[in-house]
């Protein structure tokens, strides 16, 4: 009975002062706002994530060239590493060394502009096996074909281009069979893909295939690669797979036990794991910023509560003086200090989900990202209860000075 009669005393109180009521919870509905935009924002990026991630497929494993990054400094040098060619690729193609791979393909990246006529365009062009493509992202041509082993080993000057770059270069016309110029190389088009927005991290609509032979001996003029892909014939062998990719580039480089691979190896699984260390660092750190304007609320709601106290001592001492005892005036004032916190800890909540929920809409309408609205459970929660915890802080030192107030002096204060 006193838990009931002291929470409708503190909604009372709370009811008095509206205008002053409102504008002390929206210090802490601000913080906790932000609190949960950290949340719904970074459950949806690791959704998008994961999502592209996994549309990889489970059954892939790249490998790239140079160590994997710890640093700017390695980041920076793994871009120009030199160190995959092709005895890798052709050790990797034996089934002695990696028997569950059913498919490995070297990957170029060559850097310029596709023209044709009059127009020029700058999209992403890829050196690499086209039907292996089709295989990996499950994207088949609208018009013509994908070209295959045969034009990789003659080095044809054939391309496969998306169904951006057909609109820049011939607009309405079809363009099969055409001849568009990459790196002052002529070019047939053999293949036209269809509109299909981003797939696993790639734009289709703004890519150009070409044989990796193609690019390397007449573009690039190198003879490495800036990735290998390995297919696996069951995602349950992806982890021995790798073990087994490892193995055999260190064989052929004779590395020591103590020295360090110069090639990265990289699965979904894994890059999800790294995905998420990353995100969960950002949000906490993120939180224990935002945390601090939750605490600046805090002593705002200390400040306004000291006033009330002030404001009704008089109702304090008529309370004494019919029977109230220390105890009841201070669970009233602090039942009213966390009443006022977690009404403003809802406010929050509801003021964050309308915020990440029109900026994934305004990500969705702005960009091709196929963002996804989230809002975890477990921020909500945590909102509220530290929302309360604020309030059971902040409340208990003028919820003290209440209960502490002689009533003969109180009924006396004017």
């Amino acid at each position: 009975m006193q838990l009931r009669n002291s929470t409708e005393l503190a909604i009372r109180g709370l009811g008095t002062k509206p205008s002053r009521t409102f504008l002390t919870l929206l210090g802490i509905a601000i913080g906790v706002a932000a609190v949960i935009a950290i949340a719904s924002l970074g459950a949806g990026t690791r959704s998008l994530i994961t999502n592209e991630i996994s549309g990889l497929g489970a059954d892939l494993i790249a490998i790239q060239p140079g160590r994997a990054p710890t640093s700017f400094a390695d980041f920076a040098s793994a871009l120009y590493a030199k160190t995959l060619v092709e005895r890798d690729l052709e050790a990797l193609r034996r089934p002695a060394n990696v028997p569950h791979a059913i498919a490995v393909e070297p990957f170029v990246v060559v850097p310029g502009a596709v023209t044709y006529g009059s127009q020029t365009y700058f999209p992403q062009i890829i050196g690499g096996s086209a039907r292996f493509y089709e295989e990996m992202l499950n994207i088949h041509p609208r018009e013509g074909v994908m070209y295959g082993e045969q034009e990789i080993g003659e080095k044809a000057s054939v391309v496969v281009i998306g169904h951006k770059v057909h609109e820049e270069l011939f607009g309405q016309s079809s363009g099969l069979g055409e001849r568009v110029t990459i790196g002052g190389h002529r070019f047939r088009v053999v293949g036209i893909l269809p509109k299909k927005g981003q797939v696993a991290f790639q734009q289709i609509d703004e890519l150009v295939l070409i044989p990796y032979t193609t690019a390397m001996t007449y573009i690039l003029g190198q003879n490495h690669y800036n990735e290998i892909i390995v297919r696996v014939d069951d995602p349950a062998h992806v982890p021995r797979t790798e073990r087994d990719v490892e193995l055999t580039l260190r064989d052929l480089r004779g590395l020591g036990p103590e020295e360090d691979n110069d090639f990265t190896i990289r699965t979904p699984a894994a890059l999800i794991e790294q995905v998420d260390s990353i995100l969960l660092s950002l949000t906490i750190f993120l939180t224990a910023v935002v945390a601090i304007a939750l605490v600046v609320g805090g002593i705002g709601i200390m400040n306004i509560m000291l006033v009330s106290v002030a404001e009704r001592t008089r109702e304090i001492g008529l309370r004494k003086a019919v029977g109230a005892t220390d105890g009841n005036i201070l669970t009233q004032f602090l039942f009213e200090a966390m009443a006022l916190t977690l009404l403003g800890g809802a406010f929050g909540v509801l003021l964050g989900a309308g915020m990440s929920y029109a900026a994934s809409i305004a990500i969705n309408s702005l960009t091709n990202l196929s963002w996804t609205f989230s809002l975890p459970l477990g921020a909500v929660l945590g909102a509220l209860i530290f929302s309360i915890l604020i309030g059971l802080v902040f409340g208990l030192y003028p919820a003290r000075k209440a209960s502490k107030k002689s009533p003969m002096e109180a009924l006396r204060y004017e």
